[in-house]
């Protein structure tokens, strides 16, 4: 890690309008929490809470959304303004770059969406006994949110369409080739978060289900999240070796 590099990403993060808009937008769920309690015809909170709220809002929407848009800003807006020729010319390893750039994109999408995990599901289940669910989540977020920042990180320096490269993986291939293809879940990052979540409850099948069994959900998020930091690194090695050339 390089604190320098850590500490300008972090200001370049937190200061884009984008994240303020994601703030507003991790608000979402806890609206919705709330006026599901009022509403208060559910009968099973926890299976709401974990089904709708948990699976669907955030790990299905908010946690992607928010990891591609940390993920390809970390280094892609270098790319962008021209200033990562600057940055990659400095006595650094690359592995320190993308580590440091991975680190900023990580903490920003694991604290959002962690702090919408744990306030909307407090408001939903509230004084109910949950079996694990906001627990689950809550570990199985800060997780998914390294493996989503990991390849989004990857991408950001692949191609200068990361966002975009990045959105068509959230919504057409884990929005859609997932729900069409059972065989494709061992490539979705939204199912190992969701595998992870339910290992970690102790709903039964019929109030909570998962597509992976945990941990086999637990060990692809890692694969895959090492796998995609050293493809980074590597890419980014030669991504400074074709532009000094």
């Amino acid at each position: 890690m390089n604190r320098a590099i850590v500490e300008l990403t972090a200001r370049q993060l937190l200061g884009q309008r984008r994240s303020l808009l994601l703030v507003v937008f991790a608000l979402i769920p806890v609206g919705i929490a709330l006026l599901y309690r009022f509403e208060g015809q559910q009968p099973n909170h926890v299976q709401w809470t974990a089904n709708v709220l948990g699976a669907r809002l955030i790990v299905g929407t908010l946690l992607p959304i928010a990891a591609v848009i940390f993920g390809t800003a970390a280094l892609g807006s270098e790319f962008e303004d021209g200033t990562a020729v600057y940055l990659l010319s400095k006595p650094l390893s690359r592995s320190r770059v993308v580590l440091s750039k991975l680190l900023v994109a990580w903490l920003a999408t694991g604290a959002l969406v962690l702090a919408s995990v744990l306030v909307a599901g407090a408001i939903a289940i509230r004084d109910i006994p949950d079996q694990g669910v906001l627990l689950g989540f809550a570990v199985a977020v800060a997780a998914g949110s390294l493996a989503y920042c990991s390849v989004f990180v990857l991408l950001s320096i692949l191609t200068s369409r990361a966002l975009i490269t990045g959105l068509i993986y959230v919504f057409i291939w884990e929005g859609l080739m997932t729900a069409l293809f059972s065989g494709t879940k061992v490539l979705s990052i939204r199912q190992y978060t969701i595998g992870v979540a339910k290992w970690l409850t102790t709903t039964s099948e019929r109030t909570f289900a998962a597509r992976l069994d945990g941990p086999e959900a637990l060990a692809l998020m890692v694969v895959m999240s090492i796998l995609a930091t050293w493809l980074a690194v590597r890419a980014l090695a030669r991504w400074e070796i074709g532009e000094s050339g």
